[in-house]
């Protein structure tokens, strides 16, 4: 007789995430445009969402795209500087909200570190990138709650 796995658990099942790329630009006029046509040139990168945090002498461009590895190699051979992070995407469904989001979160004592609304739209749906303390157990608990957690795939 043939071994048998156990069937996947909800527990066990981890959410899809997608990788945020935090680009550290001089803080000049000009900069992000130069960053942005960048990716606009490659057919095989979109920007699906960006945030920008500003301060003095540099900006952090929060991004997210439909391709995470063209973007790191694109990044790389134009010698930018970035970190790396996973976070969700949510969608927000019919009768789904923002507040309800954090409710949930919240019940779990997660924290939401940043978020951002994400460009892509599904459906008329909108959706947000949240950076949480726990990826895993926040996905799990959104997936419980029947919202819809997108990965990279989703965003192109």
């Amino acid at each position: 007789m043939g071994s048998l796995t156990p069937p996947e658990t909800e527990m066990g099942y981890s959410a899809p995430s997608v990788r945020q790329f935090g680009v550290f630009l001089d803080n000049k006029v000009g900069k992000l445009l130069e960053l942005l046509k960048m990716f606009e040139q490659d057919p095989h990168i979109s920007v699906a969402a960006f945030s920008v945090m500003d301060s003095s002498d540099h900006a952090v461009v929060r991004m997210i795209f439909s391709n995470a590895d063209a973007a790191r190699h694109l990044l790389r051979k134009s010698g930018y500087t970035f970190s790396e992070v996973d976070l969700l995407v949510v969608e927000l469904g019919q009768g789904q909200s923002l507040t309800t989001v954090c409710l949930h979160l919240l019940a779990a004592e997660l924290n939401i570190r940043f978020a951002y609304p994400v460009l892509t739209r599904g459906e008329g749906a909108a959706r947000i990138a949240l950076a949480v303390d726990d990826t895993t157990l926040a996905g799990q608990i959104l997936l419980r709650k029947r919202y819809v957690v997108l990965g990279e795939d989703d965003l192109g």
